[in-house]
């Protein structure tokens, strides 16, 4: 945005292409105030120990959604607000966030599916039951028998599906929040001015 016949830009115009110069080089940029944006206001304690927004981490995921790989997170702060010393400790504070919650949740994933399993093998164990209650190889009352298949047939069928949901959808559905991690996790953390 260079002015014809060789005016100069104002601070305003530079400011502008600077940003806009920045926010085209990186994956994912977000323009902040100051360092607090990034934090919850809440939250008294310093930026190395201080937990994170909920609005910056819902931002972060809609920004995320629909890019294959995050390589560089930066913050655009005005340059009056700059403060190297907690730009580091604000970048070591998102890395620990970011991988611990990475790691709860593969455990959170792996609960789920391992509880899933569970309960597949106890609903086949439970229609196997009604199998042999069934059979003439359990000599029980007719009566207890259609009580005794009344129960194990319908729950062995719940359980199985139950289970199967658990493996499908419900660790599917932590998936996205998985990848979210991940991807702030490998990021590179920096700050720009503007």
């Amino acid at each position: 945005m260079l002015k014809e016949r060789g005016e100069e830009q104002t601070e305003v115009e530079t400011e502008a292409i600077v940003k806009e110069t920045l926010l085209e080089k990186s994956e994912m940029s977000l323009l902040i105030k100051d360092y607090n944006d990034i934090f919850s206001s809440f939250d008294p304690r310093p930026f190395s120990e201080k937990s994170l927004s909920d609005d910056f981490l819902l931002e972060a995921k809609r920004a995320t959604r629909d890019k294959k790989g995050i390589y560089e997170l930066r913050f655009l702060v005005p340059k009056l607000h700059r403060n190297f010393e907690h730009e580091v400790m604000i970048k070591k504070r998102l890395k620990e966030h970011f991988r611990k919650h990475h790691h709860l949740l593969e455990e959170e994933i792996h609960l789920v599916k391992r509880r899933g399993w569970f309960l597949i093998i106890l609903g086949f164990f439970m229609m196997f039951l009604s199998i042999v209650i069934y059979s003439d190889l359990v000599h029980i009352n007719t009566l207890l028998k259609s009580i005794l298949i009344v129960i194990t047939e319908p729950s062995g069928w719940f359980l199985f599906w139950i289970g199967g949901e658990k493996i499908v959808y419900k660790a599917e559905e932590k998936r996205f929040d998985l990848d979210f991690y991940n991807k702030m996790a490998e990021a590179e953390v920096k700050f720009s001015s503007y």
